[in-house]
């Protein structure tokens, strides 16, 4: 195996390690447990990636469950946010709504959100007439904004620990041989207590 990675190859390896590492940080920081990000890249730029997070929670309230799926709409929205951080570790809100809305695979991220947004909505709303549409988006607006001002502050302080992280998992990559065939695919993973390990001192548990 060789770790030496094509240019074209790390840039977008790096595009993606941040993405995973916001919805992995993200997690964290909303009180989920996590397991390892892994991450694969082709020569071509093909990739797969992807953060270990446990789903499984107690709701035992109509809040706990509001306050559950404003987290899984915040850990969503996380990873186009951490895509899309600048040098200066700050979010460019537009490139991460492209990212979301895109047909790079951040768009299952984006379905997924809206659908638990219009579940928030429901609960939060419950006497608005189903036929009203302009009140109906008004109000989902308004869960939008406040999930994204939260999970844009998160990032935000984070940026650092995101960042450190991500460069961690590229370089651990490593072009993996193929029975068969020639290897095109770079590979690498951080497990999760190497994570737990690397990490564990940024991590606050933050209020929703």
């Amino acid at each position: 195996m060789t770790r030496k990675l094509p240019p074209a190859v790390r840039a977008r390896a790096l595009q993606i390690a941040h993405h995973e590492m916001g919805h992995y940080v993200m997690a964290r920081t909303l009180g989920f447990a996590t397991g390892s990000v892994h991450l694969n890249v082709t020569m071509d730029l093909r990739h797969q990636g992807g953060a270990s997070i446990s789903l499984a929670q107690p709701i035992t309230s109509m809040q706990a469950m509001q306050d559950y799926l404003r987290a899984r709409v915040m850990i969503l929205m996380a990873g186009a946010m951490a895509q899309s951080l600048t040098s200066k570790h700050t979010v460019d809100k537009a490139k991460a709504t492209a990212i979301l809305k895109s047909g790079g695979g951040a768009e299952q991220d984006y379905a997924k959100l809206r659908e638990l947004q219009h579940l928030l909505r429901n609960m939060a709303y419950p006497d608005t007439d189903p036929t009203a549409i302009q009140c109906i988006a008004a109000q989902l607006k308004i869960i939008t904004d406040q999930a994204w001002s939260r999970a844009q502050a998160i990032i935000e302080e984070q940026a650092e620990t995101i960042t450190e992280l991500a460069g961690m998992l590229v370089d651990a990559m490593a072009l993996v041989e193929q029975w068969g065939r020639p290897a095109d695919t770079y590979e690498g993973v951080l497990t999760g207590p190497v994570l737990e390990r690397l990490g564990s001192a940024s991590f606050d548990k933050a209020a929703l």
